[in-house]
């Protein structure tokens, strides 16, 4: 039987919803798709769904055979709690609707739904409308608003841009202090030799089937106050933890390859766990190849740096090792030397697990958002620390700098840095063994620049640490971090780093010494102003001007 993909909906398993299931003897159903990336003479993908004579039983404890076998089980409420916020904005909205007497089903689509159902907070609301555009929508808000007195804020329009798998126009509007996005629902039809699809206005149930995962395609009724789960899997994927796609996974994926990196991140976010067929998917060639070509790097990069910042970094860093996308996310500029091995993602994963532990051993306060993020990403690109390219200038360019500007276009910013944080390392491991026993004889020898040459013994280890500290300023911290991870400098920890043997007590407590015999030095910020005074006013600084400051 030959179904084009947006017939596939007509074809789903209703799973049961809060029973418990007597499984019986099973029949497969072999449902056969036309691939939408391709051609239509192209091979078919062949669906088999199997089908279960099934009894059920009410249970006050719902669980399946999957929950059961993983000890996976989530907590989802049975209807929606608003916000007073939230209130007043659906109340403005579904005014608009009687004022003008508009026969519009409003709908919150997404996110915003799944974590309500999971008792979070949610303030990102996007409103899917069944019969008119966003933008005509939020017209008529803004008139209603305007005729009651009150003011609409940052009306704007985003437009579609299919080529980059945006194929939504989107509307936004400010309400109560919140940002509000407005959508059509949506209907995709492929032509045959193009895989972006012409969008039309589409039922709930067919723009539900076109989300990227289950856990994203409830809705929430605005006009009746109900959860609507068109799926019929969306919240028993939520119980149970499940990271699934609503159709095929190949099929999604190359539609929108972004979703890979969002399947991923909500995987890790809620600690639920990716599908087999998902994973197989995610990790095959046309969709990397796909997620390369077809989706623009400033997408990638949001979506890397909410995974660094988010609440489980390494298990999604893990997964994008494990499923074969690390050189994809983190494409390398040509021609870099020293030649990166290709297992070397392996050792970025595992330096950002121990700076993940470390951060937890010491107490996450001791880093602010912007420190934590940054320093993850530091560890992440360790082992390319040293690793340069040559740019049309032939000038040598740090290949971090690279990944950062290119492959993730984020701010230049970031990619200072933590290139600064690099460079520091060689530094900072000479400073720690005459941090550690307060003794300036213990020093190594590191470049540390002419102007210090005269500087007396006794007072090195003040003067070099205020000076490297000023170099990197309020990411000291972050640069110790990194740095008691490859310390002691005589013993190659590598191995023991990629065997996860990362010593974390000891490096925990390594770091609590260093960073406490550093602030006992007493080096502050009129240190630094007095530094860059002498700096000023002298060509070479005589540095041994600082010790009795």
């Amino acid at each position: 039987m030959l179904l084009s993909l947006n017939n596939a909906i007509k074809f789903k398993a209703k799973a049961p919803f809060l029973l418990r299931s007597l499984s019986f003897a099973t029949t497969k159903i072999n449902l056969v798709f036309r691939n939408v990336s391709t051609p239509s003479k192209a091979a078919n993908l062949t669906l088999t769904l199997t089908r279960r004579a099934t009894a059920f039983t009410p249970s006050l404890f719902p669980c399946c055979g999957a929950a059961m076998a993983t000890g996976s089980c989530f907590q989802v409420k049975e209807h929606i709690e608003l916000t007073e916020i939230e209130k007043k904005i659906f109340d403005r909205l579904l005014n608009t609707l009687r004022h003008f007497n508009l026969q519009t089903q409003l709908r919150v689509a997404g996110g915003w739904v799944r974590d309500k159902l999971l008792g979070k907070e949610c303030y990102d609301i996007d409103i899917a409308l069944d019969n008119m555009l966003g933008s005509e929508f939020v017209d008529k808000v803004q008139e209603y608003l305007s005729s009651t007195g009150e003011v609409a804020q940052g009306l704007t329009v985003i437009p579609s841009n299919p080529e980059q798998s945006k194929h939504l126009e989107t509307a936004r509007m400010r309400l109560f202090g919140l940002w509000i996005d407005f959508v059509n629902l949506r209907c995709e039809d492929y032509s045959e030799n193009s895989r972006i699809p012409t969008m039309k206005f589409g039922t709930a149930e067919e723009d539900a089937y076109r989300r990227d995962l289950t856990i994203n395609s409830l809705f929430y009724n605005i006009n009746t106050n109900l959860v609507e789960d068109f799926t019929k899997r969306g919240i028993e994927d939520l119980k149970f933890g499940s990271i699934v796609t609503p159709l095929p996974p190949k099929a999604t994926f190359l539609d929108d390859p972004l979703r890979v990196l969002r399947a991923i991140r909500f995987g890790a976010r809620f600690d639920f766990t990716l599908d087999e067929e998902l994973k197989k998917a995610a990790a095959c060639d046309d969709v990397k190849t796909a997620l390369a070509a077809k989706i623009s790097r400033e997408r990638i990069g949001t979506e890397i740096d909410l995974i660094i910042s988010g609440n489980q970094p390494v298990k999604a860093i893990d997964h994008i090792c494990d499923l074969t996308l690390f050189w994809v996310v983190f494409d390398l500029p040509p021609k870099i030397e020293p030649a990166v091995s290709e297992e070397c993602y392996r050792l970025s994963a595992a330096y950002l697990d121990a700076t993940w532990k470390i951060i937890q051993l010491i107490g996450s306060s001791s880093f602010d958002g912007e420190q934590r993020r940054l320093c993850l990403y530091s560890a992440l690109f360790l082992p390319l620390c040293s690793a340069t390219y040559k740019d049309q200038k032939a000038k040598k360019i740090p290949a971090v700098n690279y990944i950062f500007r290119d492959s993730l276009k984020r701010k230049a910013s970031d990619a200072e840095t933590v290139i600064n944080i690099h460079k520091s390392l060689e530094k900072f491991l000479s400073l720690i063994p005459s941090l550690l026993l307060n003794e300036d004889n213990q020093l190594t020898e590191v470049d540390w620049g002419k102007e210090f040459v005269d500087v007396p013994v006794t007072s090195k280890l003040r003067v070099l640490t205020g000076l490297l500290l000023k170099e990197i300023k309020h990411f000291w911290r972050v640069a110790l971090l990194i740095s008691t991870l490859l310390y002691p400098t005589d013993i190659d920890c590598t191995q023991d780093i990629i065997d996860k043997n990362f010593q974390l007590d000891k490096r925990k407590d390594l770091f609590v010494s260093v960073e406490s015999a550093i602030v006992k030095l007493g080096i502050n910020s009129l240190f630094f102003q007095f530094v860059e005074f002498l700096c000023l006013i002298l060509p070479i600084t005589p540095i041994f001007a600082l010790v009795n400051y």
